[in-house]
């Protein structure tokens, strides 16, 4: 059977699979909403990978994963590779643009930036906890004006005369879209000016002091926008370049990271059938009152964290062992 790898990036929002063979080429990929659950998303993306690839001619001999969640759903998983999503992200977008200098992501929760010299990052920022200028910033707002957000980049590109929207907070945002809008602006003027909101919340927050260089790279959720991507042309004079797999790209890379690694790993996509469950201990052994993850499968502790010191760790373990 031929080789094949799984890389998984799991967010707050979304959960993106995909599963290349040993020259990168894509055999099975998927795109699906994390609604806080990332262990049940994990399955169904699993289950939908499973039902695209062909399990007689290709065996998964890497998974890698990627994202807030990536070190619960590497444990489930049985990742041999979990990396950041900086670093994910950038082996992704050179695998397909080796010549790329600027990276811009913009995903449902976070935003961030990376600067790449000769192939290697030399710098990169991530959104603080605010959400404005993120997809779910977006979402909102496409709700709040009884529109779907799939719509919002095509009745962007109607408008003449962007309303000027306050980008700095969701709050003020919100507030000012609707003074907007009780005064007469036209709905694609809004819409075009939330378009720029983003765009300048994201070069004033992520981007600020960072050299922007072409080749620019924009992917995540958000560069689905054909009005995001216009404003960013229109912020930085350069042309914005967005990969028709743009959103899979921090799958993309860490799924090559996983063929990097020595170690090969012994995949089953019967994993969907198997019973996880995660439970939060308090260890009060020393004054850093820890709280430790303890992740079980099929009732069976497979690993735990947030131990700062070995004490925790054997506190989990005297815990399992009076189960």
């Amino acid at each position: 059977m031929k080789k094949a790898y799984l890389g998984v990036d799991i967010g707050s929002i979304s959960t993106k699979g995909i599963i290349i063979d040993e020259n990168h080429h894509i055999l099975a990929s998927e795109y699906l909403w994390t609604e806080g659950n990332p262990m049940d998303a994990v399955k169904r993306l699993i289950h939908q990978l499973r039902n695209q690839l062909d399990n007689k001619k290709y065996k998964i001999v890497g998974v890698g994963t990627t994202g807030s969640a990536r070190k619960l759903i590497g444990v489930i998983l049985g990742a041999n590779v979990v990396k950041n999503e900086i670093t994910a992200h950038a082996i992704g977008t050179l695998s397909l643009y080796p010549d790329v200098r600027t990276i811009f992501e913009i995903g449902g929760q976070d935003s961030k930036i990376i600067i790449i010299e000769d192939g290697i990052v030399v710098d990169y920022a991530m959104n603080t906890l605010c959400a404005a200028g993120t997809g779910s910033f977006l979402s909102s707002q496409s709700r709040r004006l009884g529109l779907e957000v799939e719509d919002f980049g095509p009745l962007a590109l109607k408008s003449k005369n962007p309303t000027n929207i306050a980008a700095r907070c969701t709050v003020f945002a919100e507030s000012d879209l609707v003074h907007k809008a009780q005064m007469g602006h036209k709905k694609e003027d809004i819409v075009a000016g939330l378009c720029k909101a983003v765009v300048t919340n994201y070069l004033n927050n992520v981007g600020k002091g960072k050299k922007i260089y072409s080749p620019i790279v924009f992917q995540g959720g958000v560069s689905k926008n054909i009005g995001v991507i216009k404003a960013f042309e229109e912020a930085t004079g350069e042309k914005i370049i967005v990969d028709e797999n743009s959103h899979l790209m921090g799958a993309l890379g860490v799924a090559i990271l996983s063929q990097t690694d020595q170690k090969e790993v012994d995949f089953n996509f019967d994993i969907e059938e198997i019973e996880f469950k995660t439970k939060g201990v308090e260890c009060k052994r020393c004054a850093n009152n820890c709280e430790i993850i303890c992740v079980y499968k099929d009732g069976k502790l497979i690993d735990s964290w947030g131990n700062k010191c070995d004490r925790g760790a054997i506190k989990v373990r005297k815990e399992e062992k009076s189960r």
